[in-house]
């Protein structure tokens, strides 16, 4: 464990233990937004990312350095052992806070990949199932024991399920499962008072879209004109209904698909 590790343990133990969150794909984009929301609200963040560690560690920092806690682990999601080995890495990293129990638990990370039916690649289908839906499924089922009772799941969906978009329709595909296992498992985790919904974000400007959405001023004013609200979408946009659907203000909001993309396509 580095010296950095160990000053970020040692803000962990001063902070609330009793109120963890647990983001996926918070290294950057709307995860990030996500976990420094939520460290602003007084939650110990947990920032799951896949590889790039110096991302990761830069949002631990951020969250810091603004007087909140927060640490890091690393987690392949595309491997087939993801709900066990998850929270192994999670528990790793976590020192003496591993046994304390988890209040929230965001779905986030996911992968995006092109290609009509006829384009796509059968290994990248597989392997963006696994990445989109398969790991939110295997990470819940494994982080059941853990969860506090009156806790929050929110899984990160997409617009694609209600427009038609050929040429991600593999992404459509995980996305849409993602909002049909809200339900159920609200219904299923309704006794324990953990409510678990989807939250349903458009095009947003972070990194993932760089290479065809930054720097492209006109693509960008003709995405904004298809939102009601007259702008493309911000990881914080997002970020700040996550922090509502976690509040003590949502507890009675469980197996909902919440649409924040101000109006996308109405």
């Amino acid at each position: 464990m580095s010296d950095t590790d160990l000053r970020n343990i040692e803000a962990l133990n001063t902070h609330e233990s009793d109120r963890i969150a647990v983001v996926t794909g918070a290294s950057r984009g709307i995860g990030a937004a996500i976990a420094g929301r939520l460290a602003a609200d007084g939650y110990t963040v947990a920032v799951h990312y896949r590889q790039d560690s110096a991302a990761a560690a830069g949002v631990v920092e951020k969250i810091i350095a603004a007087g909140g806690a927060a640490f890091c682990f690393a987690a392949d999601l595309a491997a087939p052992e993801t709900g066990t080995a998850f929270w192994a890495a999670y528990d790793a990293a976590a020192g003496p806070l591993h046994d304390a129990p988890v209040r929230v638990l965001v779905n986030n990370a996911g992968v995006a990949l092109h290609g009509t039916i006829e384009e796509f690649d059968a290994g990248d289908f597989i392997r963006q199932q696994q990445i989109n839906t398969t790991a939110p499924f295997l990470i819940i089922q494994a982080a059941l024991p853990r969860l506090a009772d009156g806790g929050r799941i929110v899984n990160i969906s997409s617009a694609a399920t209600r427009v038609a978009l050929p040429d991600i329709i593999g992404y459509t595909m995980t996305k849409g499962a993602i909002d049909a296992l809200t339900l159920p498992l609200a219904q299923h985790l309704g006794p324990r008072r953990i409510t678990v919904n989807a939250v349903v974000p458009a095009t947003t400007d972070t990194d993932m879209n760089t290479s065809w959405l930054r720097g492209n001023p006109d693509l960008i004013a003709a995405i904004a004109a298809q939102n009601a609200l007259g702008r493309i979408g911000e990881p914080d946009d997002v970020a700040d209904v996550v922090a509502l659907l976690v509040s003590h203000d949502a507890r009675w909001i469980t197996g909902q698909v919440i649409d924040a993309t101000g109006g996308y396509r109405l």
